[in-house]
């Protein structure tokens, strides 16, 4: 299979491609770099197995010559930065929205078949029964990357209606591990790198979400494409628990062996315009066709305080 995956310099994109390659596919990157990172990739960009192509997604050209050949498109680019959406308004509507669009167009005009896109738990919205199946609905997100997610959802089904494309949307969890640029885990460690004394969490803590560890999450992705085969494929993916942002904060300490450092909350039931304070997805459908997570959301956290450190240095 020759596939192109978008942010595949990625954090979660990155991943993917190793298990790619590790089965003998071939890969064409598209990504901007403006949150990728080369090194996630180069070992397979020196080895020949990787053609990376620096462009936008909010480019038409871009995403339309990068097509040629291509057998199925992980569309795994976004807005890293959920937050930023609040301060830059139109950043989900170019990255999210506008790139899907651009996507499945040239898939169209190249007779490109098959698609993956990466969604998220956000399109389900606050106050979802816990766990959440995939059937829940009306979905209501609260957040303009939640709304992108489900405007791309969207576009891509209604080019599997109209155009005969193939598609796997998978819903995330909150994903983490090993070469992870943002998220809770990664603020905590560079806020004890700069002051071991303290640690400041935005919100009151009880924030309770679940985790999944990312090898689990592309592992799950590839599992659910063999075994999955309707022309639209809408699947859940997370781990069975969740974890509050205080235990991530505890864990984070104990890790760092910051043991002094005093825990403060900045109040409040979220931590930002947009965050859903509980969230946990049903993974019922993605268990029904045999596939389960290594890690469960606290063993994740675990795993991945250990990487980041490492990673980061403290």
């Amino acid at each position: 299979m020759r596939a192109l995956v978008t942010g595949g310099a990625g954090f979660i994109g990155s991943h993917l491609i190793d298990r790619l390659i590790s089965r003998g596919d071939k890969v064409v990157v598209l990504d901007n770099l403006s949150s990728g990172k080369i090194e996630f990739i180069q070992t397979h960009i020196d080895s020949g197995s990787v053609v990376l192509i620096e462009g936008d997604l909010t480019n038409f050209d871009d995403v339309h010559g990068a097509m040629d050949g291509i057998d199925c498109v992980f569309h795994l680019a976004a807005n890293p930065d959920i937050r930023l959406g609040t301060k830059i308004t139109d950043t989900d509507l170019k990255q999210g929205t506008i790139a899907t669009y651009n996507i499945v167009e040239s898939m169209r005009r190249c007779d490109v078949k098959k698609i993956v896109f990466a969604s998220s738990s956000v399109v389900y919205g606050e106050n979802a029964p816990m766990p959440t199946p995939e059937n829940h609905g009306p979905c209501m997100p609260i957040s303009l990357y939640g709304a992108s997610k489900q405007a791309g959802e969207g576009l891509i089904s209604s080019w599997v209606g109209t155009f005969g494309l193939q598609a796997w949307i998978f819903r995330f969890a909150n994903i983490i591990g090993h070469r992870g640029t943002h998220g809770v885990i990664f603020d905590f460690i560079h806020k004890l790198k700069a002051d071991p004394s303290r640690l400041e969490v935005l919100g009151n803590g009880l924030q309770e979400k679940s985790y999944m560890e990312v090898g689990d999450c592309v592992d799950g992705i590839l599992h659910v494409m063999e075994n999955s085969n309707e022309s639209l494929n809408l699947f859940n993916l997370g781990s069975h628990d969740t974890a509050s942002v205080t235990r991530i904060a505890e864990i984070v300490v104990e890790e760092t062996k910051c043991m002094d450092a005093k825990i403060e909350y900045t109040g409040g039931d979220r931590g930002w315009a947009g965050d859903i304070p509980r969230a946990m997805l049903g993974i019922d459908k993605m268990l029904s066709t045999g596939y389960d997570v290594r890690y469960n959301s606290e063993d994740a956290i675990r795993h991945t305080a250990k990487c980041l450190i490492e990673e980061i240095g403290l």
